[in-house]
């Protein structure tokens, strides 16, 4: 079975702060492993280090292929991501931001144009094909954001908070995407950061990152006053 493996994984933003994960190990099999926690417990900061945007002080990290997350190869065209900030390219139609993600993956241009057309059906993007970021809703923004990291196919898809502040509707499109990407090849690796209860209807996996945060002992008090 293919997975993605972190050993005894650490980090920190600075030599003298404090560690953001210490020795984490976990094997991320096929399907979707939600992690949930509250903001600072180090979910956006493990979703970096598992695409190679970050690097580990200490462990390692080993793709579903046996190498390393910062290995070109593997960031050009086995992993998808969305982030936070979606990261559209503003001047770009909704068409050519998929069209430009598909080509830096090195696709064929009539592959590309037939899962551009699937993706923009499977996630209701059609009518606006032609129109750039601006002009889009929030949540045609992040079904767009997410269309693009699906438009080469990646075994490992990674999605930081992809239904934050959406409604049910566009909810419900985006966990139908996910479960159409999975669909097709059971080997796909999808790790999704949220806060929203929502998904752990698709989830096969849920991790709580809260158990890395140091309990806050004046707010158990607080609580208990109450």
């Amino acid at each position: 079975m293919s997975a993605l493996v972190c050993e005894s994984v650490s980090f920190r933003y600075n030599t003298k702060g404090a560690w953001v994960l210490e020795n984490f190990s976990h094997a991320f099999g096929p399907g979707i492993t939600l992690i949930q926690g509250a903001s600072g417990c180090g979910k956006s900061t493990l979703l970096r280090l598992l695409a190679g945007y970050l690097q580990a002080q200490a462990g390692t990290i080993v793709t579903p292929r046996g190498g390393r997350p910062g290995d070109p190869s593997f960031q050009r065209s086995e992993v998808g991501y969305v982030f936070q900030q979606l990261n559209l390219l503003p001047l770009a139609t909704l068409d050519r931001n998929l069209e430009l993600a598909g080509s830096l993956a090195g696709m064929p241009t009539p592959l590309l144009r037939e899962r551009s057309a699937h993706w923009l059906r499977v996630l209701g993007l059609e009518p606006f094909a032609q129109r750039r970021p601006d002009s889009l809703s929030g949540g045609q923004q992040q079904r767009a954001a997410i269309a693009r990291a699906l438009i080469k196919h990646p075994s490992v898809l990674l999605l930081d908070e992809p239904t934050s502040g959406l409604d049910d509707l566009n909810a419900q499109v985006i966990s139908g995407a996910l479960k159409d990407y999975l669909g097709q090849n059971p080997d796909r690796i999808c790790v999704i950061c949220s806060h929203d209860h929502r998904l752990h209807v698709i989830a096969d996996e849920i991790l709580d990152f809260n158990r890395f945060l140091p309990l806050e002992r004046h707010l158990v008090a607080l609580v208990g006053a109450a």
